[in-house]
């Protein structure tokens, strides 16, 4: 009776310490947050490759040490590890069977995962913050993250999320402090709240820039009465911009490269937004801090005729006695910045002795040759056929003069889409040499027209690269900087000097709308006081109206039955392509060098210049 006794108690504690062994090795029932997370979370996150943080998410590693993850009890108090490792929140086996253990926080910033956004997510009632910034996740925000009803911070900038956003967003409204959705492929209308007197009281960051969205201006955007920052920059919004969205308490505001038009509301003489907020948007986007609306400046009838006449294709000629004032001018400025004496060089190559005429349109019948000449002015755009001058006369009126240049010298050569096609496909090759010949990559940081050499056989050659690393960094993060005002940078690069392969990309997209449009990007005029041109803009603009064919330079187009066939449009299709604003979907500088090449022009015999031989002419382009 005794041994049998024995035997009984025996066997009880042999299965107790097997059970506990197994607790310990894999828990019988998880508390629903483990679960998820595990479960659910963490497949759908790292896709297919595992990630090395999320490798720590495994019931041999102690749930307070997983990384990446912050975890918090019903009563509100922390999950923390000691240095007790007999405490019930170091083992697992307790915290896998203790239901009061809720998800605080997910933070996995640029921690190389490549899934999808779980619908999960939705279910943490207690989740408060998500920072999956700069990763690979891909596909559509799910419907179910909106029910995660303790949600704070929403961050999934940086990643290559596509889809519309859902609606269900708008029910995090209440405890929605700050939503971060920048850089992703997001398209379509954003959606409104279910409900239509929605505050959203909390929320001060709201950041959907660098997507695809389009539509008017989100107007209910203008009820967030405690938004302190707003970006909407980078996508293709249209319409104009509402007045109410300056009873907002803005610190920060972008709207830049959208396609905004009309006049901006009024935020005061004193406003912290400058021109930069406002950039890249349609051409008729006007109000401070842009240039003024027209109709707005009480200017006498003679101005406004003035102004008139002088938009109008063509305005007031004026030939050698206009250079001879300006180059008079020009000698008194004390100050002359590069761009200065560029422009200056360039006037002086047109010959000033020949005899000019003045050529007066409807509306400015009165207007004397020595009105004209008296009047000072301001270089207002610089195009193939010559420089406009805003032109103010001695009775204060304005008008536009366009001093027109031969642009046939004797023995310069026309720049037909063959040859100008010849130069991309030159600068893209050597471009794409930088980046992928050597055995560390170069990047230009500096890509446009200045930096690009051609000879007379239509031969590109870049210069200026490499030069940042002899210099104070200092010193080149300011080249780098200053390359925005010239219409080549990226728009990442507003917010982060470091240049990188698809920024020198982005440089070449706007060089090749500059080839194909003969339009200079950037500030015009002067010392850059003239209208910012941004030529992807127009472009999209172009699209939106049917005028695709309109954007090319008449020059280029000369000799062309269908730039279809020549490649003109494709090669427009490309430098978009290499302009878009997420950087993941731009091209590398070897798939542009394919592209350009697959898509020549059929009339070859444009390469010849006048000097070429038949042999000269044989090497390759």
């Amino acid at each position: 009776m005794d041994s049998q006794r024995f035997l009984h108690v025996f066997f009880f504690f042999f299965f107790f310490e097997l059970i506990l062994h197994c607790h310990c090795l894999t828990p019988l029932s998880a508390s629903s947050d483990v679960k998820l997370l595990v479960g659910k979370i963490k497949p759908s996150l790292q896709g297919t490759s595992e990630s090395l943080l999320l490798s720590s998410w495994n019931s041999s590693v102690p749930v307070c040490q997983w990384r990446g993850v912050r975890w918090v009890f019903s009563d509100g108090s922390p999950l923390q590890c000691t240095t007790d490792l007999s405490s019930p929140q170091w083992t697992n086996f307790s915290l896998y069977n203790d239901s009061s253990l809720h998800l605080l926080s997910l933070q996995l910033p640029s921690a190389n995962l490549t899934g999808s956004l779980p619908r999960e997510l939705g279910e943490f009632s207690m989740l408060r913050s998500v920072f999956l910034n700069i990763n690979s996740l891909s596909g559509s925000i799910p419907l179910e993250l909106g029910y995660a009803s303790s949600l704070s911070d929403l961050d999934l900038s940086g990643n290559a999320l596509t889809g519309v956003l859902p609606p269900s967003i708008w029910n995090l409204c209440d405890k929605l402090v700050s939503l971060k959705l920048h850089g992703n492929s997001l398209s379509g209308v954003l959606p409104e709240p279910a409900l239509p007197n929605s505050t959203c009281g909390n929320l001060q960051v709201l950041d959907f820039g660098g997507n695809k969205l389009s539509g008017e201006f989100p107007e209910f955007i203008t009820r967030f009465k405690g938004l302190k920052s707003l970006d909407l920059s980078s996508n293709v919004f249209g319409g104009s911009v509402p007045d109410g969205l300056v009873l907002l308490q803005l610190e920060s505001l972008d709207l830049s490269h959208n396609n905004f038009s009309g006049m901006l509301p009024s935020f005061g003489e004193d406003s912290k937004f400058g021109a930069e907020s406002f950039e890249g948007n349609s051409p008729s986007l006007c109000g401070l801090p842009l240039k003024p609306c027209l109709g707005s400046s009480r200017l006498s009838p003679g101005a406004v005729a003035g102004l008139v006449i002088g938009l109008m294709s063509g305005a007031v000629v004026v030939a050698s006695l206009l250079i001879g004032y300006l180059q008079n001018k020009k000698r008194k400025s004390s100050i002359e910045s590069e761009d200065d004496l560029e422009e200056g060089d360039e006037e002086d190559e047109i010959d000033g002795s020949g005899e000019g005429k003045l050529v007066v349109f409807q509306g400015g019948e009165n207007l004397t040759l020595e009105e004209v000449l008296n009047a000072t002015g301001q270089v207002m755009e610089k195009t193939n056929y010559g420089t406009v001058y805003k032109a103010k006369l001695s009775d204060g009126g304005n008008i536009a003069l366009r001093l027109l240049r031969e642009e046939s010298k004797p023995g310069k050569p026309a720049l037909n889409w063959a040859r100008r096609h010849k130069i991309a496909l030159g600068i893209a090759r050597g471009l794409a040499y930088l980046h992928t010949g050597q055995e560390v990559p170069i990047i230009h940081g500096n890509i446009r027209s200045k930096n690009v050499l051609v000879d007379d056989f239509f031969f590109a050659r870049l210069t200026e690269f490499g030069l940042d690393k002899i210099m104070v960094q200092a010193v080149a993060d300011e080249i780098v900087s200053q390359a925005k005002y010239d219409g080549y940078k990226a728009p990442e690069l507003h917010k982060m000097k470091k240049c990188n392969p698809r920024s020198d990309v982005y440089a070449f997209g706007i060089l090749l709308l500059e080839i194909l449009m003969g339009k200079k990007p950037g500030k015009t005029g002067r010392n850059g006081g003239g209208e910012y041109v941004d030529l992807p803009s127009l472009v999209k603009a172009a699209v939106l109206e049917e005028t695709t064919m309109e954007v090319f330079d008449l020059e280029a187009m000369k000799g062309i039955r269908s730039p279809m066939e020549e490649g003109l449009v494709h090669a427009l299709k490309l430098a978009m392509g290499c302009c878009a604003p997420v950087t993941t979907v731009r091209p590398s500088m070897e798939e542009v060098v394919k592209q350009l090449e697959e898509n020549r022009p059929r009339n070859r015999s444009a390469l010849y210049s006048p000097t070429e031989t038949r042999s000269d002419a044989e090497t390759p382009c």
